[in-house]
């Protein structure tokens, strides 16, 4: 933010609570008063009564004591903010052209407080004067601030749009379509404002068959903030009973304390969280609030909501129009085209002289069936069976004549031989890997002295990077297995 030019006549000046104002105290009156006797006694001693000499503790008392009587329970500072420490706590110092005071807020005021500290910024911090004896600090204890010049609510508002618009409150991705032909919509405003009956007018001249649901909130004070978001909740959760299919959210102009109800932290929310499309018309063109940024469609003025919200039916029935003509236009040329499809049709030989062509094609069949006759095809037929039998008969005299018994013995013995042979090779190949693999396997390295370390998962660690401090390890050797815990690895 911005520093804002110092005003020398405000530098400094207190504000006081009226209703926590002391009476004022006559010249004659001592700064150390006594307090009332319903009070308990402080360890202090009597500042009417001279002393020669008195402790830390009971001089601190004194101030303690003289703070108590002389201020105010409360104060309202107006200065600088400087050397602010800005930890769980904020230390800071509130400052004017002659003085520093020593100033704490604590989290937990410091989180109710709707804008962030910064040095240089000029506020008014509410709070009370206390002496802490400990560290020897008298201090303001601040409960609550506020900006001078921007104003509060300015600050609120940047402050809260900064946070949601980084939470993606505003996002276009987050915004809904509108339905196209809705069934009802709830208005959510006052029922005494200008802006619903705007909304209800261009709805019934627009489209008279959708139905509206009349929401009456407040729409400015304390409670509008409580009764939108109530109203939001409750649509969304009737909506099906309802028949609710979208909803605006709208008033009149105003000034920014007017409309600070849509600036609304839960209001904002509720809008965003809403299951139902949402469309926010508030104030006036030049008024931007947050719960239109986070509506799905935002509005400039109510007239405008509720065209967005409902189709025109004239534009409807004029689209209708325009449908219908292009359709019986398309009709006509599809008819059309179909007309002369069926002409040219008619004009083939098929149509304009069946019984010729009936004539021609039976005249055809006759001549094939002639052909055929005189190809004789049950003739044929035998004459090609008996020649098929006689080459059967002919193929297997030839196959037992050359498979006779000695040719079949020599062939059997030949394949017991070649048998054997493959056999013996094999059993030798066999042999020859065995002793191969006795000699490579971890049991016959295990035999001759070295063992096999495994990690937790039982895998082998072949690298000292693959373990580290602390990790459990196995070392297999050929009798048994020793478990142990990695207390240093040391690389070559």
């Amino acid at each position: 933010m911005a520093r804002r030019k110092k005003k020398p006549e405000t530098q400094g000046r207190l504000f006081f609570d009226p209703d926590r104002l002391s009476a004022k105290k006559t010249p004659e009156e001592s700064p150390t008063s006594k307090k009332s006797e319903s009070e308990p006694k402080s360890s202090a001693v009597n500042p009417r009564e001279p002393v020669t000499r008195i402790t830390v503790s009971q001089l601190a008392a004194m101030i303690d004591g003289a703070l108590k009587d002389r201020l105010p329970a409360r104060v309202r500072v107006v200065g600088e903010v400087s050397n602010l420490n800005d930890r769980t706590h904020k230390y800071f110092l509130l400052k004017d052209a002659h003085a520093v005071v020593s100033c704490v807020m604590f989290a937990s005021a410091a989180r109710k407080s709707r804008f962030a500290l910064e040095d240089g910024m000029e506020i008014v911090a509410s709070g009370r004067i206390e002496h802490f004896p400990r560290q020897g600090r008298t201090q303001l204890y601040v409960d609550s601030a506020q900006p001078v010049g921007a104003g509060a609510l300015d600050v609120q508002l940047r402050e809260l749009s900064r946070k949601l618009r980084a939470e993606g409150l505003f996002d276009d991705s987050r915004k809904r379509a509108l339905p196209v032909f809705p069934r009802r919509v709830a208005i959510i405003t006052s029922r005494t404002g200008a802006a619903l009956h705007d909304v209800l007018d261009t709805m019934k001249r627009r489209s008279p068959a959708v139905g509206a649901l009349i929401c009456d909130v407040r729409v400015q004070g304390d409670q509008a903030a409580g009764e939108i978001v109530g109203a939001i909740a409750r649509i969304n959760r009737e909506r099906t009973d309802l028949g609710v299919d979208t909803i605006i959210l709208t008033r009149g102009g105003g000034s920014l304390e007017d409309l600070w109800a849509f600036n609304e932290e839960a209001v904002v929310r509720a809008v965003a969280d809403s299951a139902l499309p949402t469309i926010a018309a508030i104030g006036h063109e030049t008024d931007v609030t947050l719960a239109e940024l986070a509506a799905d469609v935002r509005a400039a003025t109510p007239t405008q909501a509720a065209m967005r919200a409902v189709p025109d039916r004239d534009a409807l029935t004029e689209q209708i129009e325009r449908l219908a003509s292009r359709l019986q236009a398309g009709l006509a040329t599809r008819t059309a085209r179909s007309n002369e499809r069926l002409r040219a049709l008619e004009q083939r030989p098929c149509f304009r002289r069946p019984a010729q062509l009936i004539f021609e094609k039976r005249q055809h069949l006759h001549q094939l069936h002639a052909r055929l006759t005189a190809r004789r095809p049950a003739a044929e037929l035998a004459r090609r069976h008996t020649r098929l039998t006689e080459l059967s008969a002919r193929l297997t005299r030839a196959a037992r004549a050359t498979l006779d018994h000695e040719r079949l013995s020599m062939l059997a013995r030949n394949l017991t031989r070649t048998r054997d042979s493959i056999m013996r090779f094999r059993l030798e190949q066999l042999a020859a890997l065995d002793r191969s693999l006795r000699i490579a396997s971890p049991e016959s390295v295990l035999r001759r002295g070295y063992s096999i370390t495994l990690d937790a998962h039982g895998n082998a660690i072949r690298s000292t990077s693959e373990v580290a401090r602390d990790d459990h390890i196995t070392t297999v050797l050929t009798d048994g297995e020793i478990r142990s815990r990695v207390d240093n690895v040391q690389e070559k």
